[in-house]
């Protein structure tokens, strides 16, 4: 069998290590800067959201404020679900199946959700399919497009080949006084 790309040369352990160790010192400056953009992220200035988004959900309608569930904090998930299709985003389904239980992100005050711009009616088999337990939403009543997200699962470089999947998740914090959206 051959491969199809060129592999790395063969070198002795010291010399693999040298160069270990030099990647090391890269991903490390990768990684803090990472983490300073991160910082910078939860550091922006909020945003009053006066705009009455509604959803379609397992309960019928709701509010943007009635996605929160009570707690502090809301993390959406634009799960790709097209208005016309049968089921999923693959690469959005992986995500779901990997998510743990939901009761550590509850203990933090934090409810997660999924919404999609598929109708709630097209949502529903491939939800009870998937067997998962995270609250899903349809944003079609009002195109009730929450800012930020995506609104196609893969990006294509210009060869039109797919790249990698786009993760979109918003984070909204309940005010003390919201009562109305």
């Amino acid at each position: 069998m051959t491969a199809d790309f060129d592999l790395p040369r063969i070198v002795s352990r010291e010399e693999w290590l040298d160069a270990r160790k030099a990647l090391l010192q890269k991903e490390k400056e990768l990684l803090r800067h990472h983490d300073a953009v991160s910082a910078e992220r939860r550091r922006l200035p909020m945003v009053r959201i006066d705009k009455a988004y509604v959803f379609e959900g397992a309960r019928g309608t709701a509010r943007l404020i009635d996605l929160f569930e009570g707690r502090r904090q809301l993390i959406v998930y634009h799960f790709m679900f097209e208005p016309d299709a049968e089921q999923g985003c693959p690469a959005c389904s992986f995500q779901i199946d990997d998510l743990c239980d939901l009761t550590h992100v509850h203990a933090r005050r934090t409810t997660f959700v999924l919404i999609s711009r598929a109708p709630f009616a097209r949502i529903k088999p491939f939800h009870q399919r998937m067997g998962w337990n995270v609250p899903w939403y349809s944003s079609i009543l009002r195109a009730a497009r929450i800012p930020g997200s995506a609104s196609s699962c893969a990006t294509k470089s210009r060869s039109s080949t797919p790249t990698r999947p786009i993760r979109a998740a918003v984070t909204f914090w309940a005010a003390p006084t919201a009562t109305s959206t």
